[in-house]
């Protein structure tokens, strides 16, 4: 297949990546020979939440298996995992306190004040991590130039030990005020506690989340300490497991942001891998576009438990420097906890396999966001579920094989998931089965679409001209429908869709980005200090990448956050990497200028401009990709059995062919509407589209 994983790696490896999600972990599995030819196995097995490490170490195996490889052939193990998330959003992380500088304990609890639904009158806000009998204040203050107003009372510090100790504290994050600046007072008040509780996790702002905004910075570093213990608890019985098992290759982490990284900085800032499986996806999406030459496409992976949507331009996926998790109102910002790290900007909904349906007060279909996971699973896994999901849907519309579901490896219960249908959604709306189902389908397809059209709109960008490439074990079942509903008419199916985060992992480089606030303004630029402090940014970013880019080159970026003066809001303009001159301070204020026209149409004349903050990243550089090459037509494959499916579109039911994916050759194609199986996903070609294998094994469909 000719790709390629880390760069800088021998070209005779066999890297391994997996992926865990709510309902199922995904295994990749890459061995490259000497002569640069790459071969891929896959699996896909049940997420084991009690202890997610058992579930990677069972879908190691069964890819090793596969491959006819041993665990000592491995040469990289790659990793990402929504565990990180998924304590935050269900509340069940360390017990954490914040020490923080007097006078300022509630300002997780006030925030910065705003609401995100102005007109009720009876809001819900999330909830602080740290509640605030373990908010405590300690004398000290800096100004904001990292001066220091009040020294730190170490004796207070100290004082608190043993209340921390007599609450059950297991984890505590210190936030000072103005600590981005000067981080002294942080570290002196470590080094007290540390004295006396060495084999307490602490974390600091400084260090975490170093950029100005207190209410961000506490949040990201009391987030930071809340899941500390339990992903290095975690990431420890990993890394046994699998040494354990004979893998002894180096183990990376994915990140948010989607760069990769050593397990020991993982453990440390374990807040930057909340995004690290649906960053993932991206990265694969934009490998693929890169393949196929697509400069914008819409990255849509629908898994288990969720389906992501990330709009990726120039081959590159949307980033951010913000992110919010647990939201109490839905699809609403501004309604959850805010973390300020590095991420692919992305749009995450509960619309996976396993999402649940129930009818609402008003006798609507509601799907999602709850959901059934590996354990009990949809109600057709038979394994105690009994409330109908996505998947159960999916299976009464005929669009799954109850028989070779996941590769055979998964018998479905039809019954099972009828009965759910018909008990929960069918029999008070006065429906049969098939069209509870398609009810439910149709709900799930248009929460996707619709959080696809609200992403394009607050980027300020269309689907006009796009692609959409499917993936995740959902994605090609659903693609069709909501490609239709947002005006997109081709989609790529690639191979391994059914696993793609995991194969994208494999396609991202070791990276680390450094974010500082400096204050500055272009009247009067500070060309020394900004200088020196992006040449040590680099070398944070620098130390952190050479403990896993074995010699790899590297690229490095800056960026500056930079509103004119007295607005609320940033934007980033790239800097040059390397030293700043006198001439450069003036093209930078020219490039500002010209894109804050690009989003706000024109500038503002007269108006200084003052940069917040900076961000540098080092990465190793991946290998270009040269578009395919297009193959010429072949004959269509004889289908493989036939099955009855209901259209969601019409609510007919007819007669769909089914072919095996395997048996495509490059350049058959196959009229809709039809089904396109393999292991780990289908891909259903509604009524009107078309489908052809394209010369890297593809699938791309198209209407009209």
């Amino acid at each position: 297949m000719g790709a390629r994983g880390l760069a800088g790696l021998d070209q005779q490896s066999v890297r391994l990546a997996a992926d865990i999600g709510g309902t199922f972990t995904d295994v990749a599995l890459e061995a490259t020979d000497a002569e640069g030819t790459t071969t891929r196995w896959t699996a896909k097995v049940l997420t084991t939440p009690a202890a997610p490490e058992e579930g990677v170490l069972e879908g190691v195996r069964a890819a090793l298996a596969r491959a006819g490889l041993t665990p000592a052939d491995v040469t990289l193990f790659i990793h990402g995992t929504t565990l990180a998330t998924n304590s935050l959003i269900e509340r069940k992380g360390a017990r954490t306190a914040l020490l923080t500088t007097e006078g300022f304990r509630d300002v997780l609890a006030l925030g910065n004040e705003s609401r995100y639904d102005q007109y009720d009158l009876n809001i819900d806000l999330p909830e602080p991590l740290v509640p605030r009998r373990w908010r405590l204040p300690v004398p000290e203050r800096l100004d904001n130039t990292g001066h220091v107003l009040r020294p730190l009372d170490e004796a207070a510090v100290a004082a608190q030990i043993p209340f921390l100790r007599s609450e059950g504290i297991e984890s505590l994050a210190i936030g000072f005020i103005h600590g981005f600046v000067n981080p002294a007072h942080e570290r002196r008040a470590a080094e007290i506690i540390r004295a006396e509780w060495p084999e307490l996790p602490i974390s600091l702002s400084s260090e975490v989340s170093p950029e100005m905004r207190e209410w961000e910075r506490f949040s990201t570093t009391a987030a930071n300490a809340y899941v500390q213990p339990l992903m290095a608890r975690y990431l420890g019985r990993l890394e046994s497991g699998m040494r354990e098992m004979g893998v002894a290759a180096p183990l990376f982490l994915m990140l948010s942001g989607g760069g990769l990284t050593t397990i020991e900085t993982a453990a440390r800032f374990p807040i930057r891998l909340v995004e690290s499986g649906p960053a993932g996806g991206a990265i694969f999406s934009a490998y693929v576009a890169r393949q196929r030459g697509l400069p914008k496409v819409l990255s849509f992976d629908m898994g288990g438990t969720t389906a992501k949507v990330c709009l990726i331009d120039d081959y590159a996926p949307q980033a951010s420097r913000s992110f919010e998790v647990a939201r109490v109102g839905r699809f609403q910002k501004g309604s959850g906890l805010p973390l300020r790290i590095p991420v692919i900007e992305m749009v995450e909904i509960g619309a996976g396999g396993g999402s649940l349906a129930k009818l609402d007060a008003l006798g609507r279909i509601q799907v999602g966001p709850e959901s059934a996971g590996a354990s009990p699973g949809p109600a057709c896994y038979g394994r105690g579920g009994t409330r109908p999901a996505v998947t159960d849907a999916n299976l009464c519309l005929g669009r799954y094989d109850p028989e070779s579901f996941a590769g055979g490896s998964l018998a479905l219960d039809v019954p099972a998931a009828a009965a759910a249908l018909d008990a929960h959604v069918g029999q008070a709306l006065g429906l049969e089965t098939g069209l509870a189902a398609l009810g439910v389908v149709e709900v799930v397809d248009e929460n996707m679409a619709n959080a696809a059209r609200v992403h394009a709109i607050e980027s300020g960008k269309s689907y006009e001209g796009r692609a959409v490439i499917a993936f995740g074990g959902g994605g090609p079942v659903h693609g069709c429908r909501v490609a239709e509903k947002i005006g997109v008419d081709r989609i790529l199916v690639p191979s391994g869709a059914g696993v793609g985060s995991a194969i994208g992992f494999l396609r991202a480089p070791v990276a680390y980005e450094v974010v500082k606030s400096l204050y500055t303004r272009f009247a009067r630029f500070d060309l020394e200090g900004v200088n020196a402090l992006l040449d040590s940014m680099r070398a944070e970013a620098e130390s952190v990448v050479a403990r896993g880019s074995f010699g790899a080159p590297t690229k490095e970026t800056r960026i500056a956050y930079m509103r004119y003066v007295g607005q609320g809001h940033e934007i980033a303009v790239a800097l040059p990497a390397r030293p700043l001159t006198e001439a450069d301070v003036a093209a930078i204020r020219a490039e500002y200028d010209r894109e804050y026209s690009r989003f706000y149409d024109r500038p503002v004349p007269g108006s200084d401009v003052e940069v917040l903050s900076f961000a540098v990243t080092v990465a190793t550089e991946v290998e270009g990709v040269l578009p395919t090459a297009e193959v010429a037509d072949a004959p269509a494959p004889a289908p493989i059995r036939a099955q009855q499916v209901r259209d969601t579109a019409t609510g007919d039911v007819a007669e769909w062919a089914v072919y095996a994916r395997e048996t495509m050759a490059p350049g058959a194609s196959v009229a809709g509407p039809c089904i396109v199986v393999e292991d780990e996903t289908s891909t259903l070609v509604g009524p009107g589209w078309r489908c052809r294998m394209d010369g890297l094994g593809y699938l791309e469909l198209t209407r009209g």
